[in-house]
């Protein structure tokens, strides 16, 4: 296991291709629910805060520091980046940027607060909105974050900023990402976002999320 300051070396294999696995938790690349990501030719470095989720490399979202600039081809970041300060947002952004190869892109979900809000408005903020592996998720979890697990003294856990699919894509655009697309899934109050660090025609974006966007991904919507 590599540590700040170094970094575990790509198995030797001329036609792997580098998944950057940030905010890994104890998920890997076989969890990842993207048929792309499921190829024999990507290798998967795991990087996360926490020493006990057993990544290969310990850092955050805004100092990785121990990846050098464009060593991935791909960065998958799922429900992370609402874990962020506000102004913490575009510096790990740059981050994801800068790890990134010319032609490789980032794969980001995370909640969606529009369809969330609707459950706020109807005065559900304690009812369930859906059942996950760690249990019952209402909308105050999704907003501020789960709560058992905060109470359990996980604090990495808090939300600490959220998105709409135009203000998540818009904060992308502003990060220099040069092609976007996005997509949200109200019955599962996430958004899912593609971004490409060199410009790609609509045509190859769209082509691309078919496989890296979400599961039975259909219509983007482009920048």
């Amino acid at each position: 296991m590599s540590r700040l300051g170094a970094i575990t070396p790509v198995p030797a294999r001329s036609t792997a291709k580098v998944l950057l696995h940030v905010g890994c938790g104890r998920t890997t690349i076989e969890s990842i629910p993207l048929s792309g990501f499921q190829h024999s030719d990507w290798t998967e470095v795991r990087l996360d805060v926490d020493e006990s989720v057993h990544p290969d490399i310990v850092g955050t979202m805004v100092n990785m520091e121990a990846v050098s600039s464009g060593f991935a081809n791909a960065l998958y970041s799922s429900h992370n980046i609402e874990h962020l300060y506000p102004h913490e947002v575009p510096l790990a952004l740059a981050e994801f940027k800068r790890v990134l190869a010319e032609d490789g892109f980032l794969v980001l979900t995370c909640p969606d607060l529009q369809s969330l809000c609707q459950l706020v408005v109807d005065d559900k903020l304690l009812e369930p909105a859906y059942i996950s592996s760690a249990g019952a998720i209402a909308p105050l979890d999704i907003l501020y974050g789960f709560r058992p697990a905060m109470a359990a003294g996980n604090l990495y856990m808090a939300h600490r900023c959220g998105f709409t699919l135009s203000t998540l894509m818009a904060t992308l655009k502003e990060a220099g990402f040069a092609s976007i697309v996005g997509a949200r899934r109200p019955e599962a109050f996430d958004l899912w976002v593609l971004a490409s660090k060199s410009p790609r025609t609509e045509e190859a974006m769209q082509a691309l999320a078919k496989d890296y966007l979400l599961p039975n991904y259909t219509a983007p919507q482009g920048d």
